[in-house]
């Protein structure tokens, strides 16, 4: 029986557009009535999740910035694995090597490099490499280009950030350039310290190996007294891999998942924008008839 439900954000609880339906809401609000703990997986931080989870009164545990932090259902720290500054710097190091964009993410804000000038550059592109099909001028009337914007901080170089013992989650990388991606993520896969995976093509995100959500999850539910079958995990990308690889009892890919998160999971749902994860949560008892079923 499954009495753990954990779901990632962006592209499987979320729409397209980033936002939570209400049917999804309340499908996750009878869950939990029933006795189900709704846990949230997410690369966001806790405060950008927040953002997006406004007005859904939820009653949720979280695990964020793809692991390096878990939250109770009071929201209160329960864990942190927070990245070693030596270990940003060597990745930094790596990172000169090609011309992308780098976020380093806090719990609270997002640090940028450079001038105010170049950090509002950053952010505009990173709008456009997120939103393809928009033009620049209905971007920087969205909501988000605003909050971006509001959590964003400027600096001159990372030691800043470590004068100030502030504590990095996550390296975040974004541009349109896949291929490049691929290389960085090819570069950086012989330091066994990091872990480094994608949200979306155009995005890749590092956090100290110890920060992913499986095994995160693993012991969270370890402490709450669940075993892994009682689990049910949704995901789409794959900083969802370590969740969906694993021997939860159901993983569940929403229909828009990435090739590899549908070929790894044991169930597949609708998509996001069907609210695949409400249909899952509702035919949570059934899924063998109700999903369809991955053959390993």
């Amino acid at each position: 029986m499954i009495k753990v439900i954990a779901s990632d954000m962006d592209g499987t609880l979320l729409n397209d557009d980033h936002q939570l339906d209400e049917r999804t809401a309340e499908a996750i609000r009878l869950a939990c009535r029933e006795g189900i703990r709704f846990i949230i997986t997410t690369g966001r931080n806790f405060y950008q999740a927040m953002e997006q989870l406004q007005g859904h009164e939820l009653n949720c545990d979280y695990i964020l910035a793809s692991g390096a932090e878990v939250r109770n259902a009071d929201r209160q720290i329960v864990s942190r694995i927070a990245m070693d500054y030596g270990l940003c710097k060597e990745v930094q190091r790596e990172l000169r090597k090609w011309p992308v964009s780098v976020i380093f993410s806090t719990d609270a804000y997002d640090y940028r490099l450079g001038t105010a000038q170049m950090v509002e550059e950053s952010i505009r592109q990173q709008l456009k490499v997120f939103h393809l099909n928009m033009e620049e001028e209905e971007l920087l009337k969205m909501p988000v280009y605003d909050r971006i914007r509001k959590r964003t901080r400027a600096i001159a170089d990372f030691d800043e950030l470590e004068r100030e013992k502030i504590r990095i989650y996550k390296i975040f990388l974004f541009s349109d350039n896949i291929q490049m991606l691929q290389e960085i993520d090819k570069a950086l896969s012989g330091n066994d310290r990091i872990a480094a995976a994608a949200s979306f093509e155009t995005n890749l995100e590092i956090t100290d190996v110890r920060a992913q959500k499986g095994p995160v999850l693993k012991t969270y539910i370890d402490s709450l007294g669940c075993r892994m079958e009682e689990v049910m995990v949704l995901g789409d990308s794959m900083n969802d891999y370590s969740m969906l690889s694993m021997d939860f009892g159901a993983t569940v890919a929403v229909a828009n998942a990435m090739p590899q998160i549908l070929d790894t999971a044991k169930y597949i749902t609708k998509s996001n924008q069907e609210l695949g994860v409400a249909w899952a949560i509702e035919h949570r008892n059934s899924l063998d008839t109700d999903l369809i079923k991955n053959r390993h």
